[in-house]
């Protein structure tokens, strides 16, 4: 549900709401109980992450997230037979 900001034009008291986008806009200002609340047009606050957030390595199956969370720990993790081997010597050419 968003917030939003109004304004009286008789007293000019400004406060922010929050309340659905369904419900119909405030009328009688609640400091001078007048008919005279406006509702201002805001920027808006965009997307709010909070939490932990959502990842690229977040996967809907659990099998998935496990296997990326044995990828992302690199090569540490990795079996002594699978670690990187040296690369084959390259025969170079003798001069003539």
């Amino acid at each position: 549900m968003p917030t939003y900001e109004y304004a009286c034009s008789k007293c000019g008291h400004q406060f922010e709401q929050f309340q659905s986008m369904r419900d119909e806009p405030l009328r009688k200002c609640p400091k001078c109980k007048k008919l005279a609340l406006k509702r201002l047009i805001g920027g808006g606050a965009g997307l709010i992450f909070k939490g932990s957030g959502f990842y690229i390595t977040d996967y809907k199956n659990k099998g998935m997230a496990s296997a990326a969370a044995a990828e992302s720990k690199g090569p540490a993790a990795k079996p002594a037979e699978t670690a990187a081997k040296p690369a084959p010597k390259v025969a170079t050419p003798s001069p003539k």
